[in-house]
C-alpha cells in the first residue's frame, strides 16, 4: 500500500510529465516531485543536500534531456523500466520489514541503487548518500512516519552497507583512510540555505569587473576592520552600483586585493524574502534567523550582506509584537558579534532606516554617488568585452561615449552608469536580432544605432535624438528671436551666457547661467524660459515662489529636518533636480517668496549645488536658473512706452531691485535683465502668432481660419495694454474668435468642417463669414 504523501508525489511526477510533453516517466521524474514533500525535504537538507540547486540541476535535466513527443496527445507518460525497479525496491524493503505502506523515504533509498541514473548522480553531487540517509531515518527522524519495524530494516540495510564499504577499505587500503566510522548526519546550514556565497559566486567569474569606486572600497575594508560598529552602510540612488560595489569587493577578496585581515572573509548575500516565506506560525521567523545568526558568530570571517536593508523594519513581526528582524539583529551588531553590510537608496534611507537611531549608530555609512561621464565611459569600457560576447557585436569607443552621453540627457529619471549600461545592452541585442550579419567578423555598433535605439526607449522622435547641439546651439539667438517679440536684449543676454558655458570657458562649479528678468506681467519672462528650454531640448520646470512666503518654506525646498513632519519625503527643489539634472529651472516671481529662500539660492549661484536637510548634495551645474520679478514695473511702465528704457527709467528699476534683494544674493546673478514694455508693432506680431496657434487648432476640426490684415489691427488695438502685456490679447481672442467659432463647430455650420472668414468694420465690429464644407 502507498502513503498518501507517495501517491500525490507519483501523481505529480505523471502529471509533470505528460506537462512537459515527455514519452516516459524516468526517475528524475519521481525525485523531482519527491522534493515537494516536507518530510524528504527535511531529509535531505539535514543530508547537507542544496534543495534549491537539486530543483535547478532536474529542472534542467528534464527540460532539455527528456525525450519530448511533438503530438500533446501522444504524451501518455510510460514509466521506464528503472522507474519500476525503484518501485519494486521500495516495496520489497517494505514487505521485508514487515510493514504494508510504502513512503517517499523508501524511494530515495532504493533511488541510490540506480547508480546509473542522473537522480542518483544529482543526489551524490550534492554530497548526500545513501548511508547518510539511513542514518538520518534511523536516529535523526522521529515522528510517526517511521516505525520501529521500519527503523530495524534501515539499520540492517546501514550495516550491511557499512560491511560492504569496510571490505572495499580492507582490499583497498588506501582508499578513504580514516573514514571506517559511520558519517553521521550533517545539520543543515541556514546560511547556505537562505543566503549566496558571494566569494563563490567571483571565484567562479560570475561577476563583472568592479571598475573605479576605488575610495569606497577602501572605506568598506576600513569599516569591516574595526573592533566594533564594524557594518558599512552603502546609501545611493537606484543603478548607481550599491550591489556592483559588493560584489566588486568579493572579487578583491578572492583576488586577496584587500588588507591581509580580511583574506579569509566570505561574504553571503542573504534572502529575504525566503527567509521569511513559509513562516506560518508566531517564532518560525524568529528561530530561522537566530539560527543563522548563531552559524555567524560561530564562523567569525563571515559578512552578512542585505540588499534593500531597509526592509528588514518590520518584517517577520506578528500583531501584538514589536519584535522584528532589526530588533533581533541590533544586540548582535552593536556588540560586534557579527558584521553585516546593508545597501539602501536615499529615500528609504529617510523613510524607515533613519527613523530608528538604534539602528542607524550600529551602522557606518558609505555614500554613493551618481559617477561622473568619464568615469561611466571607463566603466563601460571595462565591462563591454561581456556584452560584445553575448550579441555577437563590438561596440566603438565613440558608442560608448554616446551611450552615456545619451543616458545623461535622456534618461534622467535613472542614474549612471545602470542607464547607459541598458542602452548598452538594448543596442548589442537590436544590432544582433536585425542588423547586418558578417560570418568574419561581429557587427560594429555605430553611434546612428545608439541614436535609434535611445529615440525608441524614450519615446522622442528620431530626428530631436539625431538633432546635432552645436547647430542648435548656433541658431540659439534667432530661434528665440523668431517666437520672442520686442525682447531681443534679452534673448542676448542668455545666448551669451549659454554659449560661454557650452565653450568650457566659464567656471565649471557654478550653473550654466544665473538669471533675473525683470519686467511688467504679460512681456515674454515665462515663455522665454520655456522657449529657451524647447530650443535646447530639455525639461521645463516652473515653481511658483508665491507658495513660499512663510520662513518655514525653506523646509519645502530642501526637506524637513529629521524629527519634523514631512523628514521622509525629501525637498521638492532637491528632488525635482535630483531627478532632472538637465532643465530650465523658473523661479517665478522671486520676490514675494521669503529671504531665507534668497539665502538658500545663494550657494546653488555659487558652487552649483544645494544640500538639503539629509546632507544630500544636488548638483545644479547642468541647469539654467531663471528668476522672473516684477519689481521696477512701474517704473518701466512710465514714460517712453515702445521706445526702450530711458536712462533714468533703468536707473529706478536697478534701485528698486537693490530695494527688494540683498547685495549678496544680486552679486551672485549673471545678469539682471530687463525686459521692455510692448510696443504696438511688437502687439501685432504677437496677434500674428496666436491666429496661427489658432488655426494649427482648428486643422484638428477639418476648419480653415482666414483672418484680414483690418481684423489684426481690430484686435491690436483692443488687447493693447501696455500695462498687461500681452495677456489681454489672450482674452480678446477667445472673446471675439474662439467662443463664437466653438459654438459653429460644436452645433451649427462647421461640424462637418468648412473655411470661416474673419473680417472687421470701420465701427470696431468683427464679422465672421463661414462656409461650409
Amino acid at each position: 500500500m502507498i502513503s498518501k504523501n507517495l501517491e500525490k508525489s507519483l501523481a505529480l511526477a505523471v502529471s509533470e510529465a505528460k506537462r512537459r510533453q515527455h514519452k516516459y516517466v524516468t526517475v528524475e521524474h519521481i525525485l523531482h516531485a519527491l522534493l515537494q514533500d516536507e518530510v524528504i525535504l527535511e531529509i535531505l537538507e539535514s543530508c547537507g543536500a542544496s534543495i534549491h540547486e537539486l530543483n535547478e540541476s532536474l529542472d534542467d535535466f528534464l527540460s532539455n534531456k527528456v525525450e519530448v513527443v511533438t503530438n500533446k496527445e501522444q504524451a501518455q507518460a510510460y514509466p521506464t523500466v528503472a522507474f519500476q525497479r525503484v518501485l519494486q525496491r521500495a516495496a520489497e524493503s517494505v514487505v521485508s520489514s514487515g510493514k504494508n505502506k510504502i513512503f517517499g523515504y523508501n524511494l530515495i533509498v532504493a533511488i541510490f541503487s540506480e547508480k546509473h541514473s542522473h537522480a542518483c548522480f544529482f543526489l551524490n553531487k550534492q554530497g548526500v548518500t545513501k548511508l547518510d540517509v539511513i542514518s538520518y531515518i534511523s536516529h535523526g527522524k522521529e515522528d510517526e512516519d517511521v516505525s520501529s519495524t521500519d527503523k530495524k530494516h534501515l539499520l540492517n540495510e546501514k550495516v550491511q552497507g557499512e560491511e560492504n564499504r569496510q571490505f572495499i577499505i580492507r582490499t583497498n587500503p588506501n582508499i578513504n583512510k580514516g573514514s571506517s566510522q559511520i558519517k553521521p548526519p550533517r545539520k543543515s546550514s541556514l546560511l547556505n540555505l537562505y543566503a549566496e556565497n558571494l566569494c563563490l559566486k567571483a571565484k567562479k567569474g560570475a561577476f563583472d569587473q568592479l571598475i573605479g569606486r576605488t575610495k569606497e572600497v577602501r572605506r568598506m575594508a576600513q569599516i569591516l576592520c574595526r573592533r566594533q560598529k564594524n557594518n558599512p552602510l552603502i546609501v545611493g540612488d537606484s543603478g548607481v552600483g550599491k550591489s556592483a560595489l559588493v560584489n566588486g569587493f568579493a572579487k578583491h577578496i578572492v583576488d586577496k586585493t584587500v588588507p591581509e585581515k580580511l583574506f579569509d572573509t566570505e561574504i553571503y548575500s542573504l534572502d529575504l524574502t525566503s527567509l521569511l516565506a513559509g513562516t506560518k506560525f508566531r517564532g518560525d521567523f524568529e528561530n530561522r534567523l537566530k539560527g543563522i545568526i548563531k552559524e555567524l558568530e560561530q564562523k567569525k570571517n563571515i559578512v552578512l550582506f542585505i540588499d534593500e536593508i531597509h526592509n528588514i523594519m518590520g518584517a517577520g513581526s506578528v500583531s501584538g509584537s514589536s519584535l522584528d528582524a532589526a530588533g533581533i539583529l541590533k544586540p548582535f551588531l552593536s556588540q560586534g558579534k557579527i558584521r553585516c553590510i546593508g545597501s539602501t537608496t536615499f529615500k528609504e534611507f529617510r523613510q524607515h532606516f533613519e527613523n530608528d537611531s538604534g539602528m542607524v549608530r550600529r551602522f557606518q555609512k558609505i555614500m554613493l554617488e551618481e559617477p561622473e561621464d568619464q568615469d561611466s565611459i571607463d566603466i563601460l569600457n571595462g565591462i563591454k568585452l561581456n556584452y560584445e560576447n553575448f550579441h555577437q557585436v563590438s561596440y566603438s569607443p565613440e558608442a560608448i561615449k554616446e551611450s552615456v552621453r545619451m543616458a545623461s540627457r535622456y534618461i534622467q529619471e535613472r542614474k549612471l552608469p545602470d542607464s547607459a549600461i541598458d542602452i548598452l545592452d538594448e543596442v548589442g541585442s537590436y544590432v544582433s536580432a536585425y542588423g547586418k550579419k558578417s560570418e568574419k567578423k561581429s557587427t560594429k555598433i555605430s553611434v546612428s544605432d545608439i541614436k535609434h535605439i535611445v529615440s525608441e526607449m524614450v519615446g522622442l522622435p528620431l530626428d530631436r535624438v539625431k538633432s546635432n547641439e552645436k547647430e542648435s546651439l548656433k541658431n540659439l539667438g534667432n530661434n528665440l528671436k523668431s517666437v520672442i517679440y520686442g525682447q531681443d536684449d534679452a534673448v542676448e543676454h542668455v545666448e551669451n551666457a549659454i554659449l560661454l558655458s557650452r565653450s568650457s570657458l566659464d567656471s565649471e562649479n557654478k550653473p550654466i547661467g544665473s538669471f533675473m528678468f525683470a519686467g511688467p506681467t504679460g512681456v515674454g519672462k515665462t515663455e522665454l524660459a520655456k522657449q529657451l528650454a524647447k530650443t535646447l531640448g530639455v525639461s521645463f520646470q516652473r515653481f511658483d515662489m508665491s507658495e513660499y512666503m512663510e520662513r518655514h518654506a525653506v523646509s519645502r525646498l530642501i526637506g524637513a529636518p529629521p524629527g519634523y513632519v514631512g523628514f521622509d519625503e525629501g525637498g521638492l527643489l532637491t528632488d525635482k533636480v535630483h531627478q532632472n539634472p538637465y532643465c530650465v529651472l523658473l523661479l517665478d516671481e522671486i520676490e514675494k517668496s521669503h529671504s531665507d529662500v534668497h539665502n538658500i539660492l545663494l550657494q546653488v549661484m555659487d558652487h552649483g549645488s544645494l544640500t538639503d536637510a539629509n546632507g544630500r548634495k544636488t548638483d545644479f551645474r547642468n541647469i539654467i536658473l531663471i528668476m522672473t520679478t516684477n519689481v521696477g514695473a512701474d517704473q518701466l511702465s512710465k514714460n517712453n512706452i515702445g521706445f526702450g528704457l530711458s536712462e533714468k527709467n533703468g536707473s529706478d528699476v536697478k534701485s528698486s531691485i537693490e530695494k527688494a534683494f540683498t547685495p549678496e544674493f544680486r552679486n551672485r546673478i549673471d545678469a539682471i535683465i530687463p525686459f521692455n514694455p510692448l510696443s504696438k508693432k511688437v502687439v501685432t506680431k504677437v496677434v500674428h502668432k496666436f491666429i496661427e496657434e489658432l488655426r494649427t487648432k482648428l486643422k484638428t476640426n477639418k476648419v480653415k481660419l482666414t483672418v484680414t490684415d483690418k481684423a489684426i489691427d481690430l484686435l491690436s488695438l483692443k488687447g493693447y495694454e501696455p500695462a498687461y502685456g500681452a495677456r489681454p490679447l489672450s482674452r480678446i481672442i477667445q472673446k471675439y474668435l474662439k467662443k463664437p467659432l466653438s459654438k459653429e463647430i460644436l452645433f451649427g455650420r462647421l461640424v462637418k468642417g468648412g473655411e470661416v472668414k474673419v473680417d472687421a468694420d470701420t465701427e470696431g465690429n468683427f464679422h465672421l463669414n463661414y462656409c461650409e464644407s
